[in-house]
């Protein structure tokens, strides 16, 4: 039996942070697949055959912004399950948009954080799919 290989999309504008995260993760064993802002990630979640274990979510972006993103996932049932955490540099996240216990990486990323909160986020994803 192969060992399983979690799935962690990136939506983030800037394609340098992005591609960064995605080298970090994969080198962790993360597969991982990236979206330059939140239309572009709904319409690639709904087309994907299985949904990711975990979202990394920037919430300042062009197009469908972060906390925008959170409101369609959550009307949407076949996407509401899936965890996210949210990756910005703003030093003000809006609370009252978005779930108290959906975890904040803040930018510059510190790497160790951001392993803890995939792998507790994987974990739950796993136990309740």
């Amino acid at each position: 039996m192969q060992p399983h290989t979690h799935s962690v999309l990136i939506i983030e504008d800037d394609p340098d942070i992005r591609d960064a995260l995605a080298d970090i993760l994969r080198d962790r064993g993360f597969s991982v697949v990236g979206a330059g802002n939140g239309r572009e990630a709904l319409t690639l979640l709904r087309g994907l055959a299985a949904p990711p274990s975990a979202i990394l979510l920037d919430l300042m972006m062009p197009v469908l912004d972060g906390y925008g993103f959170l409101e369609e996932q959550r009307q949407d049932a076949s996407l509401a399950g899936i965890p996210v955490a949210i990756v910005t540099a703003g030093r003000k996240v809006e609370r009252s948009r978005i779930d108290e216990a959906i975890p904040i990486v803040p930018k510059p990323i510190n790497v160790p954080l951001l392993f803890t909160v995939l792998d507790k986020m994987c974990t739950t994803r796993e136990a309740h799919p």
